[in-house]
């Protein structure tokens, strides 16, 4: 049986503008502060090395803003994903995240099943999740968590 090896994406992320949060939805105040974080591509192999899954185009936005007289933090997640020539016998393991400061781990979040219905296509994901205010103070680094997975060929 072919398994899909655990691997983790590290991202950088930095201060950026508010600008470009629209198709977010986010509410843009003197509140709103920025982190952003991209990688073009990363790369999960079996554990013969053959490559059974591309993510491409990861986008990481956190956000911290006031909505409704509340302050709060979320993370939003967007990349692209391509099953190659295989599928998880189950439903899949999927991604879990890791939000970091240098290497000291603040937050975890498990994320769990991807939508990758079949594969040899292409599958864009986007998730949002909540963390806490203190996180986002901190954050300098994200982890995407490619979780291992039992796979059959496609």
């Amino acid at each position: 049986m072919a398994v899909l090896t655990k691997n983790i994406a590290a991202i950088e992320l930095t201060d950026a503008k508010t600008s470009g949060l629209a198709n977010l939805g986010v509410p843009v105040d003197e509140t709103t502060r920025v982190k952003k974080g991209k990688l073009p591509e990363f790369l999960q192999t079996l554990d013969t090395g053959a490559i059974a899954r591309r993510y491409q185009n990861i986008r990481v936005t956190a956000i911290k803003t006031t909505e409704a007289g509340r302050l709060f933090s979320k993370i939003i997640v967007q990349f692209e994903v391509f099953g190659d020539d295989w599928s998880s016998i189950g439903d899949n393991a999927g991604v879990d995240y890791a939000l970091c400061c240098g290497d000291k781990v603040l937050h975890t979040i498990r994320q769990g099943r991807i939508f990758l219905p079949y594969c040899r296509s292409w599958y864009e994901n986007q998730y949002e999740h909540a963390i806490p205010n203190e996180v986002f103070d901190e954050i300098t680094r994200f982890e995407l968590i490619a979780n291992a997975d039992e796979m059959q060929p496609g």
